[in-house]
């Protein structure tokens, strides 16, 4: 009988570990959080928008840790290269508009390794 409680917490743990692997954000978990500001951030919208915003504390919420806000702010900075015709009073005033100060600026120039 232990051995069998032994082996249920055994699945349980790795099961876990399959949902929840560490919170390891990757470029995909920033662009989902990004990717309805790309209106406002080239200038199509006057506004963030909601999704935007929320987008935005979202990706807040997906970098707690210093290695978190590094990747984060990679993909950022990675993302903005991609778009030639960002507008940089959208970009810098993001956070500010939405509420949500960011841990590390959204702009192609960004050294992200001395982010904190």
């Amino acid at each position: 009988m232990k051995g069998a409680a032994v082996c249920v917490l055994m699945v349980l743990a790795v099961a876990q570990l399959m949902v929840d692997p560490g919170h390891a954000i990757t470029c995909g978990d920033v662009t989902k959080c990004i990717g309805p500001c790309v209106p406002f951030l080239t200038g199509t919208q006057p506004n963030p928008g909601n999704a935007c915003c929320a987008g935005v504390n979202q990706l807040k919420g997906l970098a707690p840790t210093t290695t978190d806000r590094r990747a984060a702010c990679a993909c950022v900075k990675t993302a903005a290269a991609n778009f030639k015709n960002l507008n940089a009073d959208a970009v810098s005033s993001l956070p500010a508009q939405c509420g949500t100060p960011l841990p590390f600026p959204i702009n192609k120039d960004t050294n992200c390794e001395i982010i904190p």
